[in-house]
């Protein structure tokens, strides 16, 4: 009797398991896939935009299709106006001023050592005070020097009565010889004791003066007026005349000189402003550039010309009267040389370097462009004095110039220029922005970004 297929299911029997040859198989199949997917991903041709793939699907265009249609495109692209920002030369007056790192440097600087030996009883003065010449600054113990002044005053006391009494025997001698009582060579011995004891009187008032003299060195007072260092030695300490660290550390910092040196070829013109008695205005500014210290007048010019560096020093004094300047700072120095009038001032950012010299994209009426060559004058931070090539009034291009060619048409975006404020250029040095990024008016952008979007937005 057959079994019952509600009591016993079949069950399908189970396949043989994969061979090695089989599963490798498999895997090569799948490597193969995935190697065509890659393939066609990276290689196939793809539209720039879903509007683009649209369009060419619409119009059944095929890959030849597409591609002429990339070069249309491209050439639409290169017939439209390159945006650029421009400005314009103008004329004005232009400052000439020679930059150099100058070293701030005391009008006097006084090691403060005590002329005699002794203990410091007292110290009168505070660290990094500002003193007059004269003033007490510490005392020595003055015991002994009284002592020595006493010894030296008795002494002279001494020889005083000796002196007192040879002339009166002198006298008496001089009596008895006209009386012809005694000889004349006692007389004249008599009279050579007197010129001795004489001898011996200036002998100790000389005594007595050096005692007074050393007794005033027990007062330390301040040779010349400045600003106090640290403190060297504490009182109760024995100090002496052969200390090399001294006392304190005076210098004069009111005035307060600076040093810089400027090149040689600069050395005439510095000159002839000194000799006309105009000596040129000298500003002291910070390490940053970003603001101004101190203002003074040039003083004088070194006696030799640094053969290693080729450049000579000159010395500038300040008032320092709120003390901006501190003895051996670092400082930028701008020194006024000169003033140029009604000259052409043009952007220094329109000035270009290469193979045709120095040169400048001019912008013709018809919003093309063409290279024109010039001559530089001198240039300071953002303005360049242009010598010939251009006029005031012609628009150059500032940003944008490395998309520009010969003939290339442009759309000019109008800028300021810089520095037309003569004051607030005067008032800030080369180089030194207004911390911004060197957009346009200060706005914080990059010049390429803000040229782009601006010539966006005429476009």
């Amino acid at each position: 009797m057959p079994p019952d297929p509600q009591e016993y299911p079949l069950v399908p029997p189970e396949p043989p398991p994969p061979t090695p040859r089989r599963v490798s198989l498999i895997v090569a199949v799948v490597a193969a896939a995935i190697i065509a997917a890659g393939a066609w991903y990276f290689l196939a041709p793809k539209s720039d935009t879903p509007d683009a793939t649209a369009k060419g699907a619409a119009t059944g265009s095929g890959p030849g299709g597409g591609v002429a249609g990339g070069r249309r495109g491209g050439g639409d692209a290169a017939s439209r106006p390159t945006p650029v920002a421009t400005m314009a030369a103008r004329t004005g007056d232009f400052d000439v001023y020679l930059n150099a790192l100058g070293t701030v440097t005391p009008r006097g600087t006084v090691t403060v050592r005590s002329r005699v030996d002794g203990q410091l009883l007292r110290v009168l003065f505070d660290e990094g005070q500002i003193v007059k010449a004269g003033q007490l600054l510490a005392e020595i113990d003055p015991r002994p020097f009284e002592v020595q002044l006493a010894q030296a005053n008795g002494q002279l006391a001494k020889d005083q009565a000796l002196l007192t009494n040879a002339q009166l025997d002198h006298e008496r001698y001089k009596t008895l010889l006209a009386q012809d009582s005694i000889a004349k060579q006692q007389v004249d011995t008599q009279a050579s004791l007197v010129r001795q004891y004489e001898g011996s009187i200036a002998t100790d008032r000389g005594q007595v003066d050096n005692a007074k003299l050393q007794l005033s060195y027990t007062k330390i007072v301040a040779p010349i007026a400045g600003r106090l260092g640290l403190r060297q030695v504490d009182s109760g300490n024995m100090i002496h005349a052969s200390d090399t660290n001294g006392l304190v550390v005076i210098a004069q910092v009111q005035p307060i000189d600076v040093v810089f040196p400027i090149p040689e070829t600069n050395l005439p013109s510095v000159q002839r402003r000194l000799q006309t008695g105009d000596a040129p205005t000298v500003d002291a500014w910070d390490r940053n550039q970003t603001r101004k210290l101190a203002a003074g007048k040039l003083m004088t010019t070194d006696n030799q010309i640094d053969t290693a560096t080729g450049t000579i020093k000159l010395k500038a004094a300040f008032s320092n009267m709120d003390a901006p300047l501190f003895p051996n700072q670092f400082v930028n120095v701008r020194m006024l040389l000169d003033t140029l009038h009604g000259v052409t001032i043009a952007p220094t950012a329109a000035v270009q370097r290469g193979a045709p010299g120095t040169f400048v994209y001019l912008v013709k009426d018809d919003k093309t462009v063409t290279v024109r060559p010039v001559k530089l004058g001198p240039i300071e931070g953002e303005n360049a004095v242009i010598e010939s090539g251009i006029a005031p009034g012609d628009v150059l291009v500032v940003d944008g110039i490395d998309r520009l060619r010969e003939g290339a048409k442009v759309e000019p975006v109008t800028r300021t220029p810089p520095g037309a404020d003569t004051g607030a250029r005067r008032q800030r040095p080369p180089g030194a922005g207004d911390g911004k990024g060197g957009g346009p008016k200060g706005d914080g952008k990059g010049g390429d970004k803000g040229v782009e979007k601006s010539g966006t937005k005429g476009g």
